[in-house]
């Protein structure tokens, strides 16, 4: 057996594990909860594990914040089975904002990294973003502070005042990172409207409070509009890199197909607001536009990740 294919064993048994879980949910029997929880805790510990050994062999120590944030999402989603196994009050509900703000930490210490790196590269002439290290550590500890005071005092008006300090960091920092570049390349806007998207759920988040509405827009405000666009677009940029295909020439569908995502999220989030008489047609709306999107993209990538690299290296 050759040395690639013993090494993708631990990747297939995590892929099993995963598919185990979601098929054991899929089944709707109540009496397979704590087998699919036990599946997903294995899975999450399985994951920990292959992504701590390379960073504790090369040594780069810096990277275990992004361990960390991994090791909550897992902890998180152990609390989703024991509130839905009736072993912790109001666990179902603490897990799903915790897991949301989980990710969207993720993507604030990672966009952070690379989305500045990618227009840099991407925007078609010189340009240098800014980011300010001051601004780094002020939006983490507030949303820190946030995470913590929305999962136990939900919707106070405390909550909303976090909030509306977050807005104005990020707004910044995408006032630093704008350059009209940006509206060249499907994979930079996406990103950047992506990250606009979480700045408008801030906003959302921040009127609940005030204006006695919904929780509801701002959760999939960040959830569809900023983690999907995010992920939709970040996943078509690092494929291309990871296949040895050249990431400035991405293929043609993905200016549509970011489109299709986007709107989508108006969809979603915004015309249920203006226009709540057709509440259940948008929300019908945005999940069809929703799964257009991501097969198309899994009909588009999916032969690229499952053939050899295109320049011929190993991988």
């Amino acid at each position: 057996m050759s040395r690639h294919s013993q090494a993708g064993r631990p990747l297939l048994v995590l892929f099993l594990l995963w598919l185990a879980e979601r098929l054991l949910l899929g089944s709707g029997n109540s009496d397979l909860l704590p087998a699919a929880a036990l599946c997903d805790g294995l899975f999450g510990a399985g994951l920990v594990i292959a992504i701590l050994i390379p960073i504790i062999r090369v040594r780069q120590w810096l990277q275990l914040g992004i361990v960390s944030k991994i090791v909550l999402l897992v902890a998180s989603n152990m609390v989703f089975y024991a509130g839905t196994l009736g072993l912790l009050e109001d666990g179902s509900r603490m897990d799903l904002y915790s897991g949301i703000f989980i990710i969207m930490a993720l993507i604030f210490v990672m966009g952070r990294r690379v989305i500045p790196f990618f227009i840099e590269k991407g925007a078609g002439y010189p340009v240098q973003v800014r980011n300010r290290s001051w601004l780094d550590i002020a939006s983490l500890l507030l949303f820190l502070g946030f995470w913590i005071a929305d999962v136990l005092r939900p919707d106070s008006l405390l909550v909303a005042m976090l909030w509306l300090a977050l807005l104005a960091l990020h707004t910044l920092r995408l006032f630093d990172w704008y350059t009209p570049g940006i509206w060249r390349r499907p994979q930079l806007w996406v990103l950047y409207l992506g990250y606009g998207w979480l700045g408008a759920g801030f906003a959302l988040k921040a009127a609940v409070p005030v204006l006695d509405i919904s929780p509801l827009p701002a959760l999939h405000t960040f959830a569809y509009g900023g983690i999907g666009m995010i992920t939709l677009g970040m996943m078509s940029r690092i494929t291309l890199g990871h296949t040895g295909r050249n990431v400035l020439e991405p293929p043609a569908i993905l200016f549509p197909l970011f489109a299709v995502l986007f709107a989508g999220a108006v969809c979603r989030v915004a015309l249920p607001l203006f226009d709540p008489a057709r509440y259940v047609i948008w929300i019908g709306i945005s999940q069809g536009l929703w799964i257009v999107a991501f097969a198309v993209f899994l009909a588009v990538y999916l032969p690229m990740l499952a053939r050899p690299r295109a320049d011929g290296q190993p991988g």
